[in-house]
């Protein structure tokens, strides 16, 4: 009874001392903790916590134990030990590091520093025009194209792996370039800041295996970008000329170019119905009472 009415005093005098700044502190350390707990459920690095914890209780049971040569062994190991989760979780750090890049409140910031939203917008609507346009065409011509609009991840190590193009995004620039005897036509193209980039780069693939037997290397190309960043890309099928989308490691088919249009315009640009995105229909022959069969 002694134990147990001294616990409940140590937890009044806590209690008492316990304040707002306190209450913060406790906040975020929880709220960090769910987030890490969140990126690893379910991922390699989820396994390799196991494997860290399982050194720590060994670690424990060789100090208890007095085992000197093992826990010798893990003491040098542990000391080491944030060099080592730096390097062992450094794709989950990358990709924790990245989503708090691409928090409304940082991106927020970002753009206020930047360029004015009008004059970005408005060349992300010529690009999305452009694309749109170039789709159509591809379709037509049973062409394949892989285009990926950069957003907040920056790119620079895609855009190495093609050829520099920097021009402006017409369609009929797009669908030449996709032309399938154009040198550029095996790779994707990427659109940075509602212009051309570059063309002919290397994509990442996806690695899961969820995505479908019958999609070939454009589509788990498309998958694979926008695992690794939060680009959005347009793949068009060169077998059946169908228009896909990937956006978050997800991958939507059976676009038209209606729907293409007005989805690209709410990725990118974030009003669908603004009169600008009415504009780049008209100038494509979708307006509104229009309606394009897929």
């Amino acid at each position: 009874m002694d134990s147990i009415a001294r616990f409940g005093q140590t937890v009044l005098n806590l209690a008492r001392q316990f304040t707002l700044k306190d209450a913060l502190d406790v906040a975020i350390v929880t709220v960090l903790l769910y987030g890490v707990i969140k990126l690893v459920r379910d991922t390699r690095a989820g396994q390799l916590v196991k494997g860290i914890i399982l050194l720590v209780a060994l670690f424990l049971l060789s100090d208890y134990g007095n085992f000197m040569v093992l826990n010798g062994i893990l003491t040098r190991f542990l000391q080491s030990a944030f060099v080592i989760v730096v390097i062992l979780f450094q794709p989950e750090i990358r990709k924790a590091l990245e989503q708090v890049g691409h928090s409304k409140t940082v991106q927020s910031i970002a753009s206020n520093l930047g360029r004015s939203k009008d004059a970005e917008h408005t060349e992300t609507r010529r690009a999305i025009a452009g694309v749109v346009e170039a789709t159509g065409i591809l379709q037509q011509l049973r062409m394949g194209a892989l285009i990926v609009f950069e957003r907040q991840t920056r790119l620079g190590e895609i855009i190495s792996t093609g050829t520099l193009v920097d021009a402006g995004p017409s369609g009929q620039l797009i669908a030449n370039i996709f032309f399938n005897k154009a040198p550029l036509h095996d790779g994707g193209m990427v659109i940075r800041e509602g212009r051309i980039c570059a063309a002919g780069c290397i994509l990442p693939l996806t690695a899961s295996d969820a995505v479908s037997a019958e999609l070939g290397t454009r589509h788990r190309a498309a998958i694979g970008m926008s695992e690794n960043s939060d680009a959005v890309v347009v793949v068009v099928s060169e077998e059946t000329g169908q228009i896909s989308m990937a956006i978050g490691g997800k991958l939507a088919r059976n676009f038209n170019r209606m729907s293409l249009a007005e989805t690209l315009e709410k990725e990118l640009v974030g009003r669908q119905e603004s009169p600008a995105a009415n504009g780049i229909l008209g100038r494509l022959g979708l307006g509104k009472g229009k309606k394009e069969e897929r």
